[in-house]
Parts: C-alpha cells; structure tokens; sequence
C-alpha cells in the first residue's frame, strides 16, 4: 500500500514529515495556495503554500498562549483587534471574555476562511460571534486608518515573506501603537530562535518593536510541528509589564480552564534561554 507522507522543510538540510491519510482540500487562492489533510497523529491540518499553520492536535498551545498572556495581564480589555487568524482560533479563545465586547478580525484570504470553516471547525467554531467583525482585506493597510481604538492587538500572522511580509515592518508596529489606546498592549507570533534563518527573522521583528514601544519582552511556547519545537511570541505594551502586571487572581477567578497557559506558566514563559536572550540583546538599542 502506498503510503502519503507530507513533508515541510525548516532548513535545507532538515525536514518535518507527518504521515498523511489523505488530503481533504487543495485550492489556489489570489494569494496563496491552501491545503488541508488528514493525519492519525496530528489529525487535520492546514498548510499554506507548503508551510504548516496548525494542527489539530496542537493548535490550543499557539492559540491559548497568544491570547490569555495578554488577557491575564490587561485589567479590561473590551475592544479588540485581530490581523491574520483567519482559521479562527484566536478568536475563538478570545470569545471565552465576557469583558470583550468587540473583536476586529482583518484576513488578507477570504478562502482561509471558507476552508477553515469547512475542514477545521475546531478552530473556526466561534467566527460567527456577535462580537466578530470580520474585514476581508490587507491587515496593514486596515490599521493606517485607526488610531487610540484598541485595548489588545493580536498579530496572528504568517512567516515574514508572502503574504505576511508587511506585517513585520516598523511601519506596521508603528501603526500598532498608534492604534493602541494610551494602555494598549500588543502581542505577535515571533517566530523560533533555533535555526539561523528564523532566528534573523526573529531578531529582525523585535528590532522594530523595541523602537515603537516602552515596554517590548519576547515569551516562549514549546509546539511540536513548528520548526524546532520552540516558538516566540512578542509582548510589546505602553503601560503594563507582562509579568510585574500580571494579575493571577483575576484570571483565575475567571474559571476559563486552559489545556496550555497557566498564571504560574504565564512567568516562566518570560524566562527565556540565554542563548535567547543574547539574540534578543544584540538587537536592543
């Protein structure tokens, strides 16, 4: 029997392969091409123009640790702003907030969409929140407009080529802060440290986040199908401290019972490895 292995590259000379049952969609979009399969191990995931973007399996960590972080710190967040996330899971963390009373959603794809409600609806199952407004555009261009609007910023986007490329320019975090209000916080997908490629790229975002705002930290996730397991978010903030600010109590009083984040984790995240830290310092003005 043939067997179907899907494969992505995370430098020329390593590769991540997931056995695959069988594919459920294929289509080319004006921007991309999307696929979505079928894994035992992982069960569906999406991919896009070859490069995984979640799996069923391990999505909550990407997801809960994009959202609650912040949530945890920000004392009352109502006004939210999501760029990317067209899959649906950042949202449907954020809809778990009574307190949010609306949410922003800009995707660049409109078929991201269709087929994320479609094949994974385990992501996409709260896109039709009365509190979702969904803006099929380019997220940079969306925020040039906005200005002192948002409570919490959540850049869900892809890699910083294609069609996330704009999302990682000092223009757009500039454009961020501004939209921010005066205790606004963001939080972005900061990509791995581990390998050369991405760790430039990484260096590269945060370069440009420290120079837009006062407060600028980079927390950690451990996702088994990103490249090298080890994943970076970036807390960039006017007003609060990701750790110092962090109001456990309140969190927890909320009961919303996560499968990744804890309060305890929320501070061991922020404790990065030096080898980390010191690519984070080369950059720091």
């Amino acid at each position: 029997m043939m067997e179907l292995w899907f494969s992505e590259r995370h430098t020329p000379n390593v590769k991540l392969s997931i056995r695959v049952n069988r594919q459920l969609y294929s289509g080319q979009s004006e921007f991309q091409r999307i696929d979505v399969f079928e894994s035992k191990e992982f069960g569906r995931f999406l991919t896009l123009d070859g490069y995984m973007m979640l799996t069923e399996r391990d999505e909550f960590i990407y997801h809960e640790m994009m959202v609650h972080v912040p949530m945890a710190v920000h004392p009352a967040v109502k006004r939210v702003l999501v760029i990317g996330a067209g899959d649906g899971g950042v949202i449907r963390e954020l809809t778990r907030y009574e307190n949010i009373e609306h949410i922003d959603m800009v995707e660049i794809d409109p078929l991201v969409v269709e087929v994320c409600r479609k094949y994974l609806p385990m992501t996409a199952c709260r896109l039709d929140d009365p509190r979702v407004h969904i803006f099929y555009e380019d997220g940079l261009k969306f925020i040039r407009s906005r200005e002192n609007e948002y409570d919490l910023i959540i850049v869900d986007s892809t890699d910083p080529f294609g069609p996330g490329e704009g999302l990682f320019t000092k223009e757009f975090y500039g454009n961020c802060y501004k939209a921010l209000k005066e205790d606004g916080i963001m939080v972005n997908q900061h990509e791995s440290p581990f390998y050369e490629e991405d760790a430039a790229a990484m260096q590269r975002a945060h370069r440009r986040i420290v120079e837009s705002f006062p407060i600028s930290r980079v927390y950690q996730a451990h996702i088994p199908t990103y490249p090298s397991g080890h994943w970076l978010f970036g807390f960039a903030s006017k007003r609060y401290h990701p750790v110092h600010d962090l109001n456990a109590a309140a969190w927890n009083l909320r009961g919303i019972g996560a499968r990744y984040y804890t309060t305890r984790l929320h501070s061991g995240a922020f404790s990065l490895p030096a080898y980390v830290e010191e690519l984070l310092r080369d950059v720091e003005p």
